[in-house]
C-alpha cells in the first residue's frame, strides 16, 4: 500500500471537495454552538471534521493557491474587460460604489423587517445608519452616472460637501448605536465561528479603506476622495460593532464596567473621527467652490 500517495490524496483533495468541507464544517460548527452541543458526540466529530477541512484548506492555500491566483490573475490582464477594471481606477470606484450601495440597501431593508417583525428599536437604529450610507453613495453613483470623472471639478466638489454634511448624521446614528448598547446591554452577536470571519473581514475592510484613502489622495477626484472616506467611515462603525460582539462571545470574564468603558472610549474614538473627517471634507469643498467660483467671476 503506498501511504505516501493515499497521504497526499488526503492532504490534498480536488478543489471542489475542499469547499465542500469548509462550508460543511462551517454549517455544522455554527449548529454545534447554536444548539450549545458543545460536549456532545456528534461536538466531537464535527471538531475533528473542521480540524480536517482546516488543514487541507492551508495547505492548498499555501501550496496550490499562489500557483493559482497567478495564472488567473494573467488571465485577468489577458481579457480587455479584465484588463480595463485592472488598470482603470475610475472603473473600479464606479464598481465599487455600485456595489457597496447594493449592501447598504440590502442591510437597510434586512433591518427595517426585523424591527418590523421584532419591535426592537436597535434594529431600527442600526436601519437609520445603513439608510444614511445609502443615500450618501447614491447620490455618488447618480453623480458618476450623470457627469464623467474628472470633467466637472466644481460640481465633483458641490456633491462631495453634500456628501460630508451627511456624513456629519452617520455620528447621531452612531451616538445611537452606543447608547443603545449601553442601555440594553447589547450588541452584536455572532454564532460560532462567524466572528472569526466578521473579523478578518472587518480588519481587511479597514486596512483596505486606508490604503485606498492614502493611494487616491493625489489623484485629483474629489469624488473618488469621498467615495474612500465614505468607506473607511463605515469600516471604523464595523470595528465598534466587532468589539461588541467581541465582548458577548469573549467577554465573560471582564466586568461589565470595564466593558462599557471600552465601547464608550471606542465609540467616542470612530465619532470624533468621522467628525474631523466630515469637518475637513466640508471646510476643503467650500474653499475650492469659493476659489472656483472667483475664478469664473
Amino acid at each position: 500500500m503506498d501511504w505516501k500517495r493515499i497521504g497526499k490524496r488526503l492532504l490534498f483533495p480536488p478543489v471542489w471537495l475542499i469547499a465542500v468541507l469548509v462550508l460543511l464544517s462551517a454549517a455544522a460548527l455554527i449548529t454545534v454552538f447554536w444548539k450549545k452541543w458543545d460536549t456532545s458526540l456528534a461536538a466531537c466529530i464535527v471538531y475533528v471534521l473542521s480540524f480536517y477541512s482546516l488543514c487541507v484548506l492551508t495547505a492548498w492555500c499555501v501550496t496550490v493557491l499562489p500557483g493559482q491566483y497567478r495564472r488567473v490573475k494573467r488571465a485577468i490582464y489577458e481579457n480587455p474587460l479584465g484588463y480595463r477594471y485592472m488598470t482603470d481606477r475610475i472603473i473600479r470606484t464606479k464598481t465599487s460604489l455600485h456595489i457597496s450601495l447594493t449592501i447598504n440597501m440590502l442591510y437597510a431593508g434586512i433591518n427595517l423587517w426585523s424591527w418590523y417583525l421584532l419591535r426592537s428599536w436597535w434594529f431600527m437604529v442600526l436601519a437609520v445608519y445603513y439608510v444614511i450610507m445609502a443615500v450618501m453613495r447614491f447620490l455618488l453613483v447618480r453623480y458618476v452616472r450623470i457627469q464623467k470623472i474628472g470633467t466637472s471639478l466644481l460640481g465633483e466638489w458641490k456633491r462631495s460637501r453634500s456628501c460630508a454634511c451627511i456624513l456629519l448624521l452617520i455620528n447621531l446614528s452612531l451616538s445611537g448605536t452606543v447608547l443603545m448598547i449601553l442601555h440594553n446591554n447589547r450588541g452584536f452577536d455572532y454564532p460560532g465561528m462567524m466572528i472569526y470571519v466578521m473579523a478578518l473581514y472587518t480588519f481587511y475592510s479597514t486596512i483596505h479603506a486606508i490604503a485606498e484613502l492614502v493611494k487616491y489622495r493625489n489623484l485629483g477626484s474629489p469624488v473618488m476622495s469621498t467615495a474612500k472616506i465614505v468607506s473607511l467611515s463605515a469600516a471604523l462603525v464595523s470595528m465598534l460593532n466587532l468589539e461588541t460582539a467581541m465582548f458577548a462571545q469573549f467577554g465573560a470574564e471582564m466586568s461589565a464596567e470595564n466593558q462599557r468603558t471600552f465601547i464608550i472610549l471606542t465609540g467616542v474614538g470612530v465619532s470624533m473621527t468621522v467628525v474631523t473627517l466630515s469637518v475637513l471634507l466640508i471646510v476643503r469643498a467650500t474653499k475650492e467652490i469659493r476659489r472656483m467660483k472667483h475664478g469664473r467671476e
